[in-house]
C-alpha cells in the first residue's frame, strides 16, 4: 500500500500525519539500516539480529516511525518470527507493522499486521537475502510495541529472545538464540552450573552462562531438571541474575567443558608468570612499605592484591601460561580489604604468543577493541567470557578505569587447545591499544561464584549402542561350545568311583622312615621267617640269593617298634618279668609277625657268648624278663653268626643273619 491511497481513505489528520513520517525517514542521520525516530533496541548482524519499538516493552510512542533494513549472506533467505506485536488497532492506516521483500524503492510487500493475533505463531520466511521491516503508529493510549528476531534459513530452529524455559516440555533441545537478546527487561535467576529458573529468557541465560554471544547469537543446547529451592545471584556478561525462590523445574546448558580454571589461585602458575607494569608501595602512618606485587594478583588468595604505581591507563598485569592455551573467560575481583576498597570497573584484553607482538581482543564482526565490564565492588566477582575463545600463550589486561586505585585478583578460565581446531582469526590489521576512560555500556553490582566445568555428557550414538549389545551376545555364543566341550572331555574322564587309599601321614614323616630301619626287611616274593624257642637246628642253613642281614640294635637298647611290634608275655604259670635283666644278655632280634593271630612279636635272647638260655630267653627290658612261646613250629630255624675259615667262635659285636623261614606263606605287606 503506498502513501496515496493511504491519504485517500485516511482524514487530514492522518495524511498529515503520513508527510511528517516521511519527512523524518528523508532527514533521519541514522545509518541505512536504520531509519526514523520510534527505533528501540537493534542489533542487526549479518547471520541473526533482534529489534525493537523504541520504549519497548513500555508504551511507544505515538505518532512515530522506524524502518529497518535487514541483510544476510547472499544465496540465503531471511527468516523472521514476531515476538510480541502491541499496537492500537483501532486504524490500520497509521498503525501497523509491514515486511518488504528486499530494500529500496524495488521492494515489495511480503505481509501487513494490524491486529493483536494474526502474528502470532507466524514465521515469515522472505524472497530473497534482504528484508525491509517498517512500524508505524498513530496517535494511540497504550500498547508495548513491537520486537522481533531474524535469521538466515539455515537455522529453522529460531526462537525469539523472549522464550522463556517454561515455554518447553521437553527434557533436552536445542534451538538457535538471534544476536541481540541482551535485554533489560529480561530477568534471570540463577548460575551456571546449578541452572537457571525455568521463568528465565533461555537466550539471555545463555549471555549469562558464557555459551552465546550477544553479537553472534548461536545454537544453545538446554537440559531440563527439577528446581531447586534457591537460585543464587551472580554478574557475568554484563547481565546480573537475580536470587530466585523455587520453581517447578530449571533448565541449564551442555558446554565443551572448557571452563577449568588455568592455575592462578591453585598456584600452578608461579609467581615468575605473573608481571606486571610496576608495584605499589606503601607503608602507611610510618610503617615500614609493603608492596603490592603482580604475585598478589591470585584470585581468592589472602592478602594484598595487585596495586599499580600509577593511575592511568599505561598500566598492565599479564601472565604467561608457558605454552598455548585455549582461553574461554577472566573472573576478576577488586582488593577484597575492607581498609584498601579498590577495583577496576573496565578493561581490556590483549593475547600474544610471543611476548613480543601483541592483539587486542575484538569480537568478530568489529574493528573496536572490545571494552569488559569490570567490578562495581571491591570485594564481588565478575566473570565474562570471550566468544570466541582465545587461543595464546601470553595475556595481559590493560585497566581503562577503577575506584580510587587500580587493583585487581584474577583468574583465567580455559582448557588445552584442541590440535585439530583452526585458531582464532580477527580480520585486519590490530590498530593500537585504545587508552580510554570511558565508561562500560553497563555496570552492574553482584557476587560471581566461581565457574567450574558443566560438560554434560553427549548422546550415544547408534553405532555405540548396537556394539554395546552385540558384543556380549558374540561372547556368549562363542564361548558355548568350547564349555561343552571341556564338560564333556571330564565326564568322560572322571574318576573311578572305587575307593582309593593312600599312605597315612605317619608312614611319610621322616621319624618313622628312620624307625623302618632297625626292622628286618623284606623282598616281593621271600617267605616269612619264624623262630623257634625249643629246637636248634645245626645243619646248614639254605642259601638264599640275595642274602640279607638285619641290622642289630644298639647298645642292646629296646627301640620302639610302633604300635604293631609289642611283645606278648607268655601265658604259663610261672610268674612274668620277676628275673633281673643280666648284664651279660641283650637283645638280638624280633621275631616278625605272623599272617595271622595275635599280632605280638617274640624276642630272641642271646647271651653275650652266642648261647641260648635253655627254655627261657631273657630280653633286656624294663626290669621284666619274659619267655619264649615254646609252641612255635619246631621247623623254623635260627641264624648263626657267619663263621670265617679262621674263626672259631663269634666275637662281640658280631652281626647276625635273618634266620630264613621254612614256610612258603607269603608274607603280609603292612603300610
Amino acid at each position: 500500500m503506498d502513501a496515496s491511497v493511504m491519504v485517500g481513505r485516511g482524514t487530514g489528520g492522518a495524511a498529515l500525519f503520513i508527510l511528517i513520517v516521511f519527512i523524518v525517514l528523508l532527514g533521519a542521520r541514522s545509518s541505512r539500516a536504520q531509519k526514523g525516530d520510534g527505533c528501540g533496541h537493534t542489533v542487526l548482524g549479518v547471520g541473526s539480529g533482534s529489534l525493537a519499538s523504541l520504549g519497548y516493552p513500555q508504551s511507544y510512542p505515538s505518532q512515530s516511525v522506524c524502518e529497518w533494513e535487514i541483510s544476510v549472506t547472499a544465496g540465503h533467505k531471511v527468516l523472521v518470527r514476531i515476538a510480541d506485536l502491541d499496537i492500537d488497532t483501532s486504524n490500520c492506516q497509521v498503525s501497523y507493522l509491514r515486511l518488504y521483500n528486499g530494500i529500496g524503492p524495488g521492494r515489495t510487500e511480503i505481509v501487513k499486521f494490524c491486529d493483536s493475533k494474526e502474528w502470532k505463531d507466524v514465521f515469515i520466511k522472505s524472497e530473497g537475502h534482504q528484508v525491509t521491516v517498517q512500524f508505524m503508529s498513530g496517535p494511540h493510549h497504550n500498547g508495548r510495541g513491537l520486537f522481533l528476531s531474524y535469521t538466515n534459513s539455515q537455522h529453522t530452529d529460531l526462537i525469539t529472545c523472549l522464550e522463556k524455559g517454561e515455554h518447553f516440555s521437553e527434557a533436552e533441545f536445542s534451538k538457535f538464540c538471534p544476536a541481540g537478546c541482551l535485554i533489560d527487561f529480561g530477568e534471570v535467576s540463577g548460575t551456571i552450573p546449578h541452572g537457571y529458573r525455568d521463568s528465565s529468557p533461555l537466550c539471555l541465560a545463555g549471555i549469562h552462562a558464557g555459551v552465546l554471544s550477544n553479537t553472534l547469537g548461536g545454537q544453545i543446547s538446554v537440559v531440563s531438571s527439577k528446581g531447586i529451592p534457591h537460585y543464587e545471584s551472580s554478574l557475568a556478561n554484563n547481565v546480573t541474575s537475580v536470587p530466585g525462590t523455587l520453581s517447578p523445574s530449571l533448565f541449564t546448558f551442555k558446554t565443551s567443558g572448557c571452563y577449568g580454571t588455568l592455575g592462578l589461585e591453585s598456584g600452578v602458575v608461579s609467581d615468575s608468570q605473573i608481571k606486571a607494569s610496576s608495584e605499589w608501595e606503601w607503608g602507611g602512618h610510618g610503617k615500614q612499605p609493603t608492596v603490592w606485587g603482580p604475585m598478589g594478583a591470585r584470585l581468592k588468595t589472602p592478602g594484598r592484591p595487585w596495586a599499580a604505581a600509577n593511575s592511568d591507563t599505561k598500566e598492565w598485569i599479564q601472565v604467561d601460561l608457558k605454552k598455548e592455551k585455549k582461553i574461554t573467560g577472566i573472573t576478576t575481583t577488586g582488593s577484597t580489604l575492607p581498609e584498601y576498597q579498590f577495583y577496576v570497573s573496565a578493561y581490556e584484553v590483549l593475547y600474544s604468543r610471543d611476548g613480543q607482538q601483541w592483539k587486542p581482543y575484538q569480537e568478530v564482526g568489529s574493528d573496536k577493541n572490545k571494552i569488559f565490564q569490570g567490578n562495581t565492588h571491591y570485594l564481588q566477582e565478575v566473570r565474562n567470557n570471550f566468544i570466541p575463545p582465545i587461543e595464546a600463550r601470553f595475556i595481559r589486561i590493560c585497566p581503562l578505569q577503577w575506584h580510587q586505585r587500580i587493583a585487581l585478583k584474577m583468574e583465567l578460565l580455559g582448557c588445552q587447545p584442541h590440535a585439530a581446531r583452526p585458531r582464532i582469526f580477527h580480520p585486519g590489521p590490530a590498530p593500537p591499544r585504545r587508552k580510554s576512560t570511558a565508561p562500560p555500556a553497563q555496570e552492574r553490582t553482584t557476587h560471581t561464584p566461581n565457574i567450574q566445568n558443566s560438560t554434560m555428557p553427549p548422546h550415544s550414538h547408534d553405532e555405540v549402542a548396537l556394539v554395546a549389545v552385540l558384543v556380549p551376545v558374540l561372547v556368549v555364543v562363542l564361548t558355548t561350545p568350547v564349555l561343552v566341550m571341556v564338560c564333556s572331555w571330564l565326564w568322560k574322564n572322571r574318576k573311578s568311583p572305587e575307593v582309593t587309599y593312600d599312605l597315612p601321614h605317619w608312614e611319610r614323616t621322616v621319624w618313622w622312615k628312620s624307625m623302618k630301619q632297625l626292622l628286618p626287611s623284606k623282598l616281593d616274593g621271600e617267605d616269612c621267617v619264624r623262630y623257634s624257642s625249643t629246637t636248634r637246628v645245626d645243619h646248614q642253613r639254605p642259601r638264599v640269593e640275595p642274602a640279607e642281614y638285619a641290622q642289630p640294635l644298639v647298645t642292646g637298647n629296646m627301640a620302639s617298634l610302633g604300635q604293631r611290634s609289642t611283645f606278648k608275655p607268655e601265658e604259663a604259670d610261672v610268674p612274668e618279668y620277676d628275673a633281673p635283666i643280666p648284664p651279660e644278655h641283650y637283645h638280638a632280634y624280633a621275631e616278625p609277625l605272623p599272617a595271622s593271630g595275635t599280632e605280638y612279636a617274640m624276642p630272641i635272647m642271646i647271651d653275650r657268648a652266642n648261647h641260648l638260655s635253655g627254655g627261657t630267653l631273657p630280653f633286656r627290658g624294663r626290669g621284666l624278663v619274659t619267655q619264649t612261646d615254646s609252641s612255635q613250629s619246631a621247623s623254623s630255624a635260627y641264624d648263626t653268626p657267619k663263621i670265617t675259615s679262621d674263626q672259631a667262635t663269634p666275637t662281640e659285636g658280631q652281626l647276625y643273619q635273618v634266620p630264613q623261614n621254612t614256610h612258603n606263606a607269603p608274607c603280609q605287606t603292612i603300610d
